[in-house]
């Protein structure tokens, strides 16, 4: 389910890509619109929808803005192929099933939803009277919106998306001080997973109006690009940081936190996160229970990071080197003690990378401290 989900999710969004501003068929769109004609469009052609299409006449000529609205000038449908770049039959009269359901009330938009369903292909019905554009697609209707309607929602999200990265950068960098301190609780860990997640959310609502922007999203992206830069790996590092017990085949150490009373996978703990609703995502307690820890007290338990988070922070390390200093040293505090020689142990690591982290771990630490107490 979870899977067909997700493919429903990136079908709608090539399809809101392909009618986005910029686009020629969006340009056709509004072009009919203006022109106060309406009208039907059907997305793709095949067998099913030959069945139900009689009338009208065959063209599959290359597709255009100014043809799509000249034949939109007429009674009856307009199909195009697949890819949206040729007009495959005008004026159809479309017939779909009567029985399939549908909550529409007008007769062009209530073709265009029994047309969606039967032959699962994405319909838009163009109202002349309300003068809107709808998309019909997965048994969904979706109004396409105005360019300066999407840009103030944007910004409004764009605002609040800064307010809450804001507040994610000042939990990391306590909870990298009390990681370099071993002063951490579960409670300082869930918060900032907490925020990371509520940062991620709110960008993915951003990348639904950069794609129905289209050409009009560009600088919106940049500036989403920037704001969100790292948040997914650091997502999975903190997890595989604090995650207790983790099965064997991962290869890594047990945290040297409290036992968990509900052991899972990494993979399983991320799609957790995922899954969890906006209400339980305030909920603490429900943030570390994801996490694996649980109990009476859970909040407070001390726990220790492996270091994934922090060795990331080093310069020019590779990940399977960072994967080979926590499973030799099995958390942050013995690898802050290691010398350069203890860590030329771990395989692969030489004089110079050893040095280097060494270094870099050491200057990590001292900023980490100075920014928590300055």
């Amino acid at each position: 389910m979870l899977d067909d989900d997700k493919g429903s999710d990136e079908r709608r969004r090539a399809v809101l890509a392909a009618i986005a501003p910029g686009t020629a068929l969006r340009d056709g769109l509004e072009r009919i619109l203006r022109g106060y004609t309406g009208g039907l469009i059907v997305l793709g052609y095949d067998r099913t929808v030959a069945e139900i299409c009689t009338g009208g006449f065959t063209l599959d000529v290359e597709f255009s803005a100014t043809r799509l609205r000249e034949l939109a000038k007429m009674d009856g449908a307009i199909v195009l192929d697949h890819a949206g770049s040729r007009i495959v039959r005008a004026a159809v009269h479309l017939v779909p099933d009567p029985a399939i359901p549908t909550e529409e009330s007008g007769t062009r938009h209530r073709t265009a939803q029994r047309v969606a369903k039967q032959t699962s292909l994405p319909v838009i019905a163009i109202s002349k009277s309300m003068r809107i554009i709808a998309l019909y697609l997965d048994g969904k209707r979706y109004v396409l919106e105005d360019s300066a309607a999407i840009l103030s929602k944007a910004n409004q999200a764009l605002a609040a998306l800064e307010r809450y990265k804001k507040r994610l950068d000042e939990v990391s960098g306590t909870l990298s001080a009390l990681e370099i301190e071993d002063h951490v609780t579960v409670r300082d860990v869930a918060v900032v997973i907490q925020r990371l997640e509520m940062v991620r959310r709110i960008a993915g609502e951003i990348e639904e109006y950069v794609v129905e922007l289209g050409t009009d999203g560009r600088l919106l992206s940049l500036q989403l690009d920037e704001l969100v830069a790292g948040v997914d790996t650091d997502r999975e590092q903190i997890v595989r940081d604090y995650l207790p017990d983790p099965p064997a085949s991962t290869g890594s150490p047990a945290s040297s936190g409290p036992p968990a009373r509900h052991p899972r996978s990494f993979t399983d703990a991320m799609h957790e996160l995922d899954e969890l609703s906006s209400a339980d995502l305030l909920d603490l307690v429900k943030v570390a229970h994801v996490l694996g820890h649980s109990g009476v007290g859970t909040l407070d338990a001390p726990v220790s990071p492996r270091g994934f988070r922090l060795l990331a922070k080093v310069p020019r390390l590779p990940r399977a080197i960072v994967d080979r200093l926590v499973d030799h040293f099995g958390g942050l505090q013995k690898l802050l003690a290691a010398s350069t020689d203890d860590l030329q142990a771990v395989g692969g690591v030489g004089e110079a990378r050893a040095r280097s982290v060494r270094e870099g771990l050491s200057r990590l630490a001292d900023a980490t401290i100075l920014d928590r107490y300055l």
